[in-house]
């Protein structure tokens, strides 16, 4: 029809071309400065190794990926940390986040293959990988987020770190969401300086450290969540 040669799964040949230009357009700007392009790519059957997403993914610097399976089961923002990529990566993150955050995706992704694996049954499965399966539980569920409920950067680095450092594994699965909006609640009231200081200088010094999880210890002891 177009009197060219076609290319991969009959599209023409030029597409990678055409994709390019139009990411290249969203940075054009008249008094300088660049402007990020967002993409928003349909997949079919959730197939994200089909020539389009494919061709896009070449060019941009990572892709999110959202799940339809994971949205229908009321895990929002649908996010398959497995598929999902940056290739900028940590370096975006502040040196906070990305102490409290290391490994977490990894584990993410780990539970998401186990637990397709447990629907079979768990009552074969060692301790360790009870453990596991029990701590991407709640990691599912922490981070959860409703919609227009963004959180602080204070709150973010509260909230990972009593995941990671292993201090919600005594908390019941289903009070998790109920333990994040208390200990938020609680943050705003009993330690704004902390919350501040963080906010200003997110770096995790051992001391900030020690004092985070005094401060999750003591909420824990406290407040009924």
């Amino acid at each position: 029809l177009l009197r060219r040669p076609p290319g991969r799964e009959a599209y023409p040949g030029d597409v990678f071309y055409l994709h390019s230009r139009l990411l290249e357009r969203a940075a054009r700007l008249e008094k300088g400065g660049s402007l990020s392009a967002l993409p928003i790519i349909e997949t079919q059957a959730n197939d994200v190794s089909a020539y389009i997403p494919t061709n896009v993914i070449s060019i941009t610097d990572g892709q999110i990926y959202l799940e339809t399976d994971l949205f229908n089961a009321g895990i929002r923002p649908a996010i398959n940390t497995g598929l999902s990529v940056s290739r900028v990566g940590s370096a975006a993150q502040t040196k906070a986040m990305k102490a409290v955050s290391a490994g977490l995706k990894a584990e993410m992704s780990q539970y998401r293959e186990l637990a397709a694996f447990a629907q079979f049954g768990t009552s074969d499965l060692d301790a360790a990988t009870r453990r596991q399966l029990e701590r991407g539980q709640r990691a599912t569920e922490i981070l959860k987020q409703d919609q227009f409920q963004p959180l602080s950067l204070a709150e973010e680095v509260f909230v990972i770190y009593a995941l990671t450092s292993g201090m919600l594994d005594d908390v019941p699965v289903a009070k998790i969401r109920s333990f994040e909006n208390e200990l938020r609640k609680y943050l705003a009231s009993n330690e704004k300086a902390l919350v501040d200081e963080i906010q200003a200088n997110p770096v995790m010094t051992p001391e900030l450290q020690e004092r985070i999880t005094n401060v999750i210890k003591t909420f824990k002891e406290t407040v009924p969540y």
